[in-house]
């Protein structure tokens, strides 16, 4: 399996290999690789695809608690992973927390960065009414193990109420280990506010959203399109949070629209 040695971690990663424009694929809080299967199975025949694990998750994620970390550092572990493949210039498509990070790389590296996927995510912070909840369902988580009631909160909040993929992805969850779900929420939780520096990213944005995210409400999504310099949004109807890896037809239809745009 390939590994690459990043800023002291071993990140796991999958690359399709070939000889086109990259785009790279990072996934959410919670989520892994895998959640882009769908997009790298109808792009990878033009597109040199890439996933990876992002610090605390999946394969990435280590026996040992991470040094606490922000969602610029994972921006510069995806710049370390271009490096490590020899990729100078990239599309990025980031979900949720992929996003985050896939924004503040545009700030922090925008030479690297050919154009932005922004997929049910958002510039801002976390609604403040939310995290009380939040942080208790991921207390008693990482202190008891994940019951079924939480496990079928959270597949709710990210899948979408009877998704069929519900229990492979609860399968997943029940093997995380506490200090590196902690260490994710708290990086979740305690991210800045991007939305008054979204003008100074001029590559072209595609945002897509579910219109029945229950995470990020529309008006977030709207608000992330209106206030970057050369953006759309596509909503996905019936949509939720992964609504990727949940709708990847009208999500697939989107990105193939645009990547046709900016070709």
């Amino acid at each position: 399996m390939p590994f690459a040695s990043i800023n002291g971690q071993q990140i796991f990663y999958q690359d399709s290999g070939a000889d086109a424009p990259a785009i790279v694929f990072s996934h959410g809080l919670l989520m892994d690789h895998e959640m882009f299967a769908h997009q790298v199975a109808a792009f990878q025949d033009r597109y040199r695809c890439i996933v990876w694990d992002e610090r605390a998750h999946g394969q990435t994620a280590s026996g040992q608690t991470p040094a606490p970390f922000s969602y610029y550092d994972s921006a510069d572990d995806l710049i370390g992973l271009l490096d490590h493949l020899g990729i100078e210039q990239a599309i990025l498509a980031g979900m949720s927390q992929g996003g985050f990070l896939s924004l503040r790389c545009a700030l922090t590296h925008p030479s690297r960065v050919r154009a932005l996927i922004l997929l049910d995510t958002q510039a801002g912070q976390e609604n403040p009414d939310h995290l009380p909840g939040y942080k208790q369902m991921i207390d008693t988580w990482a202190t008891h193990g994940l019951p079924e009631e939480i496990a079928d909160t959270i597949a709710g909040i990210i899948l979408g109420a009877d998704a069929k993929q519900t229990a492979h992805w609860q399968h997943k969850w029940r093997a995380w280990q506490s200090h590196n779900l902690l260490a994710a929420f708290h990086t979740l939780t305690s991210r800045d506010d991007i939305t008054a520096k979204l003008g100074q990213i001029a590559q072209p944005a595609l945002v897509v959203h579910g219109d029945a995210d229950m995470a990020i409400p529309m008006e977030r999504a709207q608000q992330l399109a209106d206030n970057l310099a050369d953006a759309e949004l596509v909503v996905v109807p019936g949509g939720g949070h992964a609504a990727n890896l949940t709708h990847p037809q009208p999500v697939n239809a989107a990105i193939e629209a645009f990547l046709q745009r900016i070709d």
